[in-house]
């Protein structure tokens, strides 16, 4: 009997604690409890692969305007943006703490798809407990052209810096044209535009880092200014480049998509 109390004062002792630990540590975090509550609640969709799954769908050289604006956008929360050549559909959500958009380009000359863009981010807070935490993820793709392809290079990093210049041209571009009626594309193409700065200036000062694009697993590693740790990585594959990078918690995705951090 005196066994069974002092088991049952433990565990009530052991939950106090834990409580208390728990509530410690959101106050030093700067969270107060309506926040714990918003933090806690499970996504509601689009999750970053309900996102992506538009940008798979979306087949370079062969998609058309009309197939993109008819599947571009995937929820309610999004708002569709176009020019005379770009198609993107922005959304947030949790107050403007998740930021997602899918971004499409066509040749002027050509009603075919020659660039596809997806990008996610989760700026919440690092609390105790509570995954996933702040981080972004990037996918892209480009058709290049005989501008990049065509011209001499001294070797494969030479090669690989200038397609990743090219890519970086073009995504400014295409932000460019829809950025002005849309905040959301302004936000998320600040952040990829200083991951791919970050990664030219690492690249700047040691050409030999550029081979690690290649590793399909681990990507060359850099740090961003906002979210810390990232990857990239870069693939190209006939006249095509492909782009991938992951920032902050997104990090132990850049193998394969999951669906949170919780998977990692």
């Amino acid at each position: 009997m005196k066994t069974e109390k002092t088991n049952s004062y433990f565990c009530r002792s052991s939950f106090y604690f834990a409580f208390c630990f728990f509530t410690f540590a959101l106050f030093f975090s700067g969270c107060g409890p309506m926040d714990v509550v918003e933090l806690a609640t499970p996504e509601k969709e689009p999750s970053y692969l309900h996102i992506a799954a538009v940008y798979d769908r979306i087949t370079l050289n062969r998609s058309t305007p009309a197939e993109v604006l008819a599947s571009i956008k995937i929820s309610d929360d999004e708002t569709v943006s176009q020019s005379k050549r770009v198609v993107a559909s922005a959304g947030e959500q949790k107050e403007g703490k998740q930021k997602w958009f899918n971004m499409v380009s066509f040749s002027e000359n050509e009603l075919s798809a020659k660039s596809k863009y997806t990008f996610f981010v989760d700026e919440r807070p690092k609390v105790l407990f509570v995954e996933p935490w702040e981080g972004a993820a990037y996918e892209g793709a480009l058709v290049l052209g005989q501008d990049v392809l065509g011209k001499p290079y001294n070797n494969e990093n030479a090669r690989r810096i200038a397609v990743l210049k090219a890519v970086l041209g073009s995504v400014r571009s295409d932000v460019k044209e829809v950025r002005t009626d849309n905040k959301i594309i302004n936000i998320c193409g600040t952040v990829i535009n200083q991951a791919f700065e970050t990664v030219l200036a690492k690249l700047n000062e040691s050409p030999s880092l550029a081979e690690r694009l290649s590793d399909p697993n681990e990507g060359l590693g850099f740090e961003h200014p906002s979210f810390g740790k990232g990857k990239i990585g870069l693939k190209i594959e006939d006249d095509i480049a492909v782009t991938k990078i992951m920032l902050g918690s997104f990090t132990g995705q850049f193998k394969q998509r999951r669906e949170s951090s919780d998977d990692i």
